[in-house]
Parts: structure tokens; C-alpha cells; sequence
């Protein structure tokens, strides 16, 4: 029997609340002393959860070949892509301070339902907590945090929109609610997203394509690069 066989074996016999959400590998795109710069596979968790069906992620997965990595930034169970990942506590501190500053440049692609009229532009509305319906987020102007994002359409097919999507800040669900502000959600969110929108697709089409930081060591720029893992 195969080693992926086995791996699927295994997993049957596993109670359900030990499976993990993603059997899908993590994989290392870059990898120096300071940091590795990981893709991270749909429907896994980027931090451990308190529940005992959430305790696999990215980070405890990563902690048996580095045991001293930490989290410097998320990405959301049900998005995959590209995150940095520090290996030790002067690399977090200065990645940190980059997120702070704003120098880490993101970028990610994502579908959308329907065909957005505008080839580029941004949308500025401020994000607060919907605590009645947590972990949601919503639009309010009264007590919301500053949020940015600028966004190009890449194609049109059919009632979808294939755009690249650049977030000047880091709001919990930014783009999902920008783009629903729009009126043209990201398909398959299973928070924001219309009946229709969210049948269209069986995972949410966003993925975080490319990110830019300098090394903690050196200063020099590095750029990593994952290419989306759906189609328009």
C-alpha cells in the first residue's frame, strides 16, 4: 500500500473530531535562516484553535520541522496562498514591525459574481465587529477602522470577474466585505456572499498570490509567487 494510501487509512479510522479540515500538504516556497515563506492549502487553519477539531494548522504543522516558528500574520481558514512564516523571535519582531508600517505588500486573486463594470479602482470603507453575528464583520462609518483596498480586473467570463485584489491594510474579512460593497461578492464565501454566489463554487475563490517583504537580516527584498489554484 502506498504512503498516501495509508495516510487516507488512517485518517477513516481517526474520530471526526481529529480529522484535520485539509489533508493537503503545506509547501515551503522559500526557505532561509530567518523565515520560510509558505503556501498554505485551502481550509486549513493558520494558528491552532482552542476546539480539539481545530488544533491542526499551518503553524503546529510547520512546528515539527522548526519548532521555533511563530505566526506573524493569518490568512483565513477557507483562503489559501502565500504567508511568511518567522523562524525565530529578532525575525518576528522586525516582520512585525513591517505589517505595522505597512511595508509588506500583498496581493491576492480572486473571482467574483458577476461582471464588474470598472477595469480598476478602490473601494475606502471603514470595518467594524458585527458582534451580534461574530466572527462577521460589516461596514460602519461610525465606529469602524480605517480599511483600503484597490483592486484591477484581470478577465470577464460569463458572469464572473477574475480580478487582483491589493489590501492597503489588514481588516479581519476586508475584502470579502469590499467586494460585496460593490455588489459583486467573492464566490463561494460562505459569510457575505448571496445564495447563488455561495453554490458557485464548493471553496472560496480567493487566494493570496504574492507577497513582498525585506529580510530581516539583510534588508534585501524577497518576493514569492503562488499561482491560483482555480479557474474563471
Amino acid at each position: 500500500m502506498s504512503q498516501s494510501a495509508d495516510l487516507s487509512a488512517a485518517i477513516d479510522e481517526l474520530p471526526p473530531y481529529l480529522v484535520p479540515h485539509s489533508q493537503e500538504d503545506t509547501r515551503v516556497v522559500y526557505d532561509d535562516s530567518d523565515l520560510l515563506i509558505i503556501d498554505k492549502p485551502h481550509h486549513l487553519l493558520s494558528v491552532p484553535g482552542r476546539h480539539p477539531l481545530n488544533h491542526d494548522s499551518l503553524i503546529k504543522r510547520l512546528q515539527g520541522r522548526f519548532p521555533d516558528v511563530q505566526a506573524v500574520h493569518r490568512l483565513d481558514l477557507d483562503t489559501s496562498g502565500i504567508m511568511v512564516v518567522p523562524k525565530h523571535r529578532v525575525s518576528l519582531s522586525e516582520i512585525a514591525r513591517q505589517f505595522q508600517r505597512r511595508e509588506v505588500e500583498k496581493e491576492y486573486t480572486a473571482i467574483l459574481w458577476g461582471e464588474l463594470s470598472d477595469d480598476h479602482g478602490s473601494v475606502e470603507l471603514p470595518i467594524a465587529t458585527d458582534w451580534p453575528n461574530r466572527p462577521k464583520q460589516m461596514i460602519c462609518h461610525e465606529r469602524g477602522k480605517h480599511a483600503l483596498t484597490h483592486f484591477c480586473v484581470l478577465a470577464r467570463a460569463s458572469n464572473r470577474t477574475l480580478v487582483r485584489l491589493k489590501p492597503v491594510t489588514g481588516r479581519s474579512h476586508q475584502l470579502r466585505i469590499h467586494m460585496q460593497s460593490l455588489g459583486h461578492p467573492i464566490i463561494g464565501c460562505d459569510m457575505y456572499a448571496h445564495p447563488s454566489a455561495l453554490a458557485a463554487s464548493e471553496r472560496l475563490l480567493l487566494h493570496a498570490t504574492r507577497l513582498t517583504l525585506r529580510s530581516p537580516t539583510t534588508g534585501n527584498w524577497i518576493s514569492a509567487f503562488s499561482p491560483i489554484p482555480f479557474e474563471l
